[in-house]
């Protein structure tokens, strides 16, 4: 099986110097690569005229694995991307198992965060005044919208514009799902809990008052806008109208920011990291797991801090 894998090493690495005119430092760091993805493929029994898709996805992992920074890892997938492109083109090989392997993404920065009691603050917040039938009955009907999407959102885990084309005809929904459209026009369900639901017929009964003919729209929060419903940057501005009373510096908040909190909430309480990336409709749990770094990084920090091993007092 080596003997026949390196023959075809060796073939493409003559290809990149006679057609592509490859210097040798290219060659060098190409022999390199392809080397640490044989031995890898070797350790699996296979080699490159066998390996599939999850094979080349393993050895991006275990090299991910052992720190290999992002730049390092594109540069071991493109030496295999031409290399089984190679094995394609000369016929060793009926299919390109690289067509399906995304490549390693660059770092992001950690999600914002809110705690469970800033959220509990800023719902708070917005509820204030609801009832107050002294108020004028629009600024009261805006207020309930407000609330009710930060309930939806965080509540439900929705994407911001998921949120704000919601049909009207959720309102009126019995079952503790309700079917979203995300991405890629894929459809998930997501949960729709008893305060969101309140904060729906809230939101709905002012908007009767103030606006009859909203009855008509299919928008659960219509709007004159392009759209028909209200539009993000009007949601985020009054959000962080909300943030600003509740005595939360604005720049830590926006609708995404709902949506994080409701992911990393629910890891925090110890939900399973699958049902999450369900809930939250993401297609590659990698997209997922980024919350579980961030609950990572609280938890070093309360061990530095709080661990009686870390004081540099005298114990008593």
């Amino acid at each position: 099986m080596k003997a026949r894998t390196v023959s075809h090493v060796a073939s493409f690495l003559e290809a990149l110097a006679s057609e592509r005119g490859a210097s040798v430092n290219t060659i060098d760091a190409y022999r390199r690569d392809l080397a640490d993805y044989e031995a890898y493929l070797k350790g699996r029994r296979t080699d490159a005229l066998s390996a599939d898709a999850a094979c080349v996805r393993g050895f991006l992992a275990a090299r991910g694995a052992q720190k290999l920074s992002a730049a390092s890892l594109a540069r071991r997938l493109s030496a295999i991307r031409q290399f089984h492109k190679f094995l394609y083109a000369e016929g060793w090989r009926r299919d390109d198992p690289t067509l399906a392997v995304e490549g390693p993404r660059r770092s992001r920065p950690l999600p914002k965060l809110l705690s469970m009691a800033e959220v509990e603050r800023l719902i708070a917040t917005a509820r204030e005044g609801l009832d107050v039938t002294e108020r004028p009955l629009r600024e009261r009907m805006e207020a309930a919208r407000v609330a009710c999407l930060i309930e939806l959102i965080y509540g439900s885990g929705l994407r911001v514009s998921e949120a704000l084309s919601l049909k009207r005809t959720i309102a009126n929904a019995k079952s503790p799902l309700i079917p979203v459209r995300g991405k890629g026009d894929k459809e998930r369900l997501a949960p729709l809990s008893g305060p969101a639901r309140a904060a729906i017929g809230a939101f709905r009964a002012l908007l009767d008052q103030v606006s009859p003919g909203a009855a008509t729209s299919p928008w659960l929060f219509p709007a004159a806008s392009a759209s028909g419903h209200i539009t993000r940057q009007a949601f985020a501005r009054d959000l962080k109208g909300v943030a600003a009373a509740a005595g939360i510096a604005s720049a830590r908040v926006s609708p995404h920011v709902l949506r994080h909190a409701f992911a990393s909430h629910l890891l925090q309480n110890g939900a399973d990291l699958r049902v999450v990336q369900d809930l939250l409709g993401h297609a590659d749990i990698a997209t997922t797991q980024i919350y579980t770094h961030v609950l990572d990084e609280r938890a070093t920090a309360m061990v530095r801090d709080l661990h009686p091993m870390n004081d540099d007092g005298e114990s008593g």
